[in-house]
């Protein structure tokens, strides 16, 4: 279930994935990244290649389905939780609005799209 869902959003353009460890803050763009799971590991992007990440399923519990309202606009991603509730990872859709900050319906359809296709729950429990 958390593969399927990481290789749907892996294959939509302008996600930006963020993670963040302590210090550091690692953001990458899906734009059509590989993905593939080992055991536990699943790898996203291209292990060869100069950006990747590897994500360990066993400690992922959830993911919720965010649509967060801003001053001028409403941002939409998918976040990953680890037992603890401590976030491992979020799935940020990007270029949401034009340059006049009208919704790209597009865009707000591939976010529904996948909604609708992991169970219409904003938040899922693997």
């Amino acid at each position: 279930m958390l593969n399927e869902l990481l290789s749907d959003i892996s294959k939509i353009n302008d996600i930006l994935f963020i993670v963040r460890t302590g210090g550091a803050i690692i953001e990458m763009r899906s734009n059509s990244l590989k993905l593939r799971q080992k055991d536990n590991w699943i790898t996203i992007g291209d292990n060869d290649g100069p950006c990747h990440m590897h994500l360990d399923s066993s400690t992922v519990s959830k993911a919720q389905f965010v649509k967060e309202q801003k001053e001028d606009r409403t941002s939409y991603s998918i976040r990953f939780f680890d037992k603890d509730g401590q976030k491992l990872m979020s799935a940020i859709f990007s270029k949401m609005y034009d340059e006049k900050m009208n919704i790209r319906q597009e865009r707000k359809k591939l976010y529904d799209d996948l909604f609708q296709k992991h169970g219409s729950k904003e938040t899922i429990i693997f």
